[in-house]
């Protein structure tokens, strides 16, 4: 045996872990782990969805073979019990998590697969012991049609056993489908039974802006009659032929105009649709020129349509940024909206008095609808503003004259302050309750470990524990010592100034 193959049998195997954010890399000895591959194995097939056959392809093998030699297949039966494995061990950590949440809140959102099958996806958003803001999935199920009252409501409260946060749920949000009002109605009737709603259920039931946004705007969309479906069809004719488009291409260089594409949008999505109404204005002489060469294209509004068409483009433009303000957050909250609301009902104020009848024909049926929806106070976007540092009573004492009118703003302010101070009494009431118990059990804890060490008593104790009256006496002289000063932390936040900051600026409200 020569030098070289003496020193490749003495040889260790080194692996290279690189640091998270340093770079900085160090070198161990390595030692082949197949529990942890399989788990890792498990999490990925469960994060990308692949199949589990995937395991057992040949080109996989040889590649994780290439990795390390050590490795060991898979297949796929194994690897479909570490998913369930895996699985039921995350589900024991939420559960976990979960019960260290005050309150949870809930929203739901039904859809339709590729495969014409029906899903319900309930996510769980709260805070936890950190103050983190948490949102997890808690269900994912199929719901076939029809979908009535009873079958969702019945799939909700199933989900709310299931994870023990039937006595948490604090609000479920919705879209505002009929058999969702019914549905939330019912679950609010059994939650007032046993007296779970916090407020009395005034944010039980939340309205979901994002889609509140769309049917506004769909009734806007609709006073353009036609244009829109002949933009979007001259659109489609020239995507469907490459010399078509390079002519079109011809003419926007001829007239010195942006090199941007046309957008095609997709019906279903509002935003989409406006976004192809504003980049075909850009274009609107060319669709005249483009006509005159091709005999085919019978796609072009009149000076008229296209007026119409830059009209309702400005009326929109607001909803547009409030809609990709809140695609844009990965996690959008709560605070966020009423500052928003308010000037969308402003400006509806303002183009009712427009002089095109498209146009205040257009603010009258979306401000109809606004009032639909938030003609009563929203509890929910109100409290979520009056905590945000920036905004407090402020935001109130200003949007709600706008939204509500100068005559009944009053009223819905003094109701909103009265909903505000009723939530933080309840929890004043919670943490009372709470370091009382604590406090009681520190007692009863402290006499047994007392009579376990004391030698006079060999006796051990029988039945509960029992305060006496001078350890009752101490705790309620505890409790006078704790009892809250005249101003509360409530009062206290409320009357100092608001938070100043850049109005762009993005404020972490629970950092803050």
């Amino acid at each position: 045996m020569d030098i070289g193959e003496q020193s490749k049998q003495k040889q260790q195997v080194l692996s290279f872990t690189e640091g998270p954010s340093d770079g900085i890399t160090s070198i161990t000895n390595f030692s082949y782990d197949h529990a942890k591959v399989r788990e890792l194995a498990s999490r990925m097939i469960l994060a990308h969805e692949y199949p589990f056959s995937m395991m057992e392809h040949v080109v996989f093998n040889k590649f994780m073979k290439a990795v390390s030699p050590f490795y060991k297949k898979i297949n796929r039966q194994t690897v479909k019990e570490d998913c369930i494995s895996t699985y039921t061990i995350e589900k024991r950590k939420l559960k976990s998590l979960l019960k260290g949440a005050s309150r949870i809140s809930i929203t739901i959102d039904l859809w339709k697969s590729g495969q014409k099958i029906q899903y319900m996806v309930v996510t769980g958003h709260f805070i936890d012991s950190d103050w983190v803001l948490q949102k997890h999935v808690l269900n994912f199920c199929n719901v076939p049609p029809p979908h009535t009252r009873v079958i969702i409501a019945d799939a909700l409260s199933k989900c709310f056993i299931d994870w023990e946060i039937e006595n948490k749920v604090s609000s479920i949000t919705v879209d505002n489908a009929s058999y969702n009002n019914v549905c939330i109605r019912r679950l609010r009737k059994d939650f007032s039974l046993k007296k779970r709603l916090s407020i009395g259920g005034k944010i039980f039931h939340v309205r979901c802006c994002a889609h509140i946004l769309n049917l506004l705007v769909q009734d806007g969309l609709g006073q353009l009659g036609g244009v829109i479906d002949a933009v979007r069809k001259g659109i489609k004719y020239l995507n469907n032929s490459e010399s078509r488009l390079l002519e079109f291409a011809k003419i926007k260089k001829k007239l010195q105009l942006p090199s941007r594409k046309l957008i095609l949008d997709c019906p279903t999505r509002w935003n989409s649709t406006y976004l192809m109404l504003v980049s075909s204005l850009e274009f609107k002489d060319v669709f005249p020129r483009y006509a005159d060469i091709d005999p085919g294209f019978h796609y072009v509004p009149t000076d008229f349509e296209w007026m119409k068409v830059e009209e309702v483009c400005k009326f929109l433009k607001i909803f547009h940024e409030i809609t990709d303000m809140i695609s844009r957050s990965e996690y959008p909250k709560v605070n966020i909206f009423l500052v928003e609301l308010y000037r969308i009902k402003e400006l509806l104020n303002e183009k009712a008095l427009n002089p095109f009848e498209h146009i205040w024909a257009m603010a009258g049926s979306t401000s109809a609808k606004f009032d639909k929806y938030w003609g009563e106070s929203n509890v929910l976007l109100s409290l979520g503003a009056i905590l945000d540092p920036r905004y407090k009573m402020f935001l109130i004492n200003h949007a709600f004259p706008v939204i509500y009118g100068e005559d009944a703003a009053p009223r819905f302010v003094a109701e909103i302050r009265d909903y505000l101070y009723e939530v933080y009494n309840e929890y004043v009431d919670c943490h009372i309750v709470s370091h009382s118990e604590q406090q009681q059990r520190q007692v009863v804890k402290r006499r047994q470990n007392e009579g376990s060490s004391s030698s006079s008593k060999k006796q051990k104790m029988i039945g509960p524990a029992v305060l006496t009256g001078k350890e009752k006496f101490h705790m309620h002289v505890s409790e006078i010592d704790r009892a809250p000063p005249e101003k509360s932390d409530l009062d206290v936040y409320l009357e100092k100034s608001r938070y100043a900051c850049d109005a762009n600026a993005n404020i972490d409200v629970l950092g803050w």
